[in-house]
């Protein structure tokens, strides 16, 4: 213990404390919105399909925050437009289609950094950007966290009855004039945002437990999206942190250990959620029972 408390009087370790925070809340608000609409896929799908971005990026600015920033957001839009394109025109369904789109553009961003690596003097480790490398975050990728988590708070906060319409009444938006396509392909980009953000924390691999797994547990504990919003934030915020902090006293990699505390709190809703858990609800059966 005292060792840690050693280590989080570094700067990096203050860097990577603040970065996983933000990660944290951005995720788990967005990743409400996957849950009640069924696209956990596409938090997968866009996670993963934002490499090839990230290789054209680094090809063309090097290892420029904002080079990677860019190719990876445009990598992200392009993903969710194919996928979309393919549902709507082509006789495939919506699971294959995304699972046609991430894999092929993961695959080409793996032979893109495969390519990339071989050249003299160029170092990109394919390895981070799948687990993530959180002690490594620069004073630029807290920036660019910061921002993207600002961004995406104030569009939730300020288009939060679109979201809301079109999430839970497509038909009621359409008549209100509100376009569901164009909420969808927004939510997207925010979502292409978060990911990118996430790269340095916990990789393309495991962001997608951090989109889905806080907000899994916020649906357990609340019927309101409001309060779901701010669980789900919570919830993202204290897996980043103590995930964080259980990597530097196990020495391992930060990312599964922050997957695994979102699953332990996960499993505490399954089980004690005061309206859906599966302990309460048993408690209740045998009261029943017992009355009769």
């Amino acid at each position: 213990m005292e060792q840690l408390f050693v280590i989080l009087q570094e700067e990096y370790a203050l860097r990577a404390l603040a970065a996983s925070a933000m990660v944290g809340i951005v995720c788990g608000v967005l990743g409400c919105f996957l849950v009640l609409r069924n696209m956990a896929l596409v938090g997968d799908a866009l996670s993963h399909a934002i490499l090839p971005g990230v290789v054209v990026g680094f090809w063309i600015m090097g290892h420029n925050v904002i080079g990677l920033f860019t190719g990876s957001v445009i990598a992200g839009l392009i993903a969710a437009v194919l996928i979309t394109w393919i549902q709507r025109n082509v006789k495939t369904k919506e699971d294959a289609a995304i699972g046609i789109v991430f894999t092929t553009m993961f695959a080409a961003g793996v032979v893109g950094i495969s390519w990339i690596t071989r050249q003299q003097g160029v170092h990109l480790d394919l390895k981070d950007f799948l687990f993530g490398n959180i002690l490594g975050i620069s004073d630029n990728d807290l920036i660019l966290t910061f921002l993207v988590m600002t961004f995406t708070l104030f569009c939730i906060i300020a288009l939060y009855r679109y979201f809301f319409i079109t999430t839970f009444g497509s038909v009621v938006a359409n008549t209100l004039g509100i376009s569901g396509s164009t909420m969808h392909y927004f939510l997207m980009l925010l979502l292409s945002f978060a990911v990118v953000a996430s790269l340095q924390s916990v990789g393309v691999i495991l962001v997608v437990a951090m989109l889905i797994t806080p907000a899994s547990t916020a649906f357990l504990l609340t019927h309101s999206l409001k309060w779901m919003l701010v669980i789900a934030a919570i919830t993202g915020l204290v897996s980043a942190i103590s995930g964080l902090l259980l990597a530097i006293v196990w020495q391992t990699t930060p990312g599964p250990v922050m997957t695994l505390c979102a699953t332990f709190l996960y499993l505490l809703a399954v089980f004690f959620s005061p309206s859906k858990g599966l302990v309460i609800k048993y408690i209740r059966t045998r009261k029943a029972i017992s009355g009769v």
